[in-house]
């Protein structure tokens, strides 16, 4: 299943292993798909070639939202840049 895909720092994460959903990158992907947070919520959330789904909580010690995780269950992703059909094709696929 697909869920709503959020910007998260896989660095930024409390006491409980919960990732923090406060960043920059975070609050523009929710802005950007209007999404609202709310308890029980499921997203998929990722960093860079991470990802991981998520099912949001409010975190009423730090009086934020985080996103409950398996850290077992983080996926690599590789986004691939498609090439333009356009253009000559060079035989060059490139990663970012």
């Amino acid at each position: 299943m697909s869920y709503p895909r959020i910007f998260a720092d896989f660095h930024n994460a409390d006491e409980q292993g919960r990732l923090r959903l406060n960043c920059v990158g975070t609050i523009e992907d929710l802005s950007r798909q209007n999404i609202k947070l709310q308890n029980d919520r499921l997203l998929t959330l990722y960093s860079e070639e991470l990802e991981v789904d998520g099912t949001v909580q409010y975190s009423e010690e730090e009086s934020l939202w985080v996103a409950a995780i398996d850290w077992q269950q983080i996926r690599e992703v590789e986004d691939i840049i498609p090439i333009d059909s356009s253009l000559p094709e060079s035989g060059i696929v490139v990663q970012i």
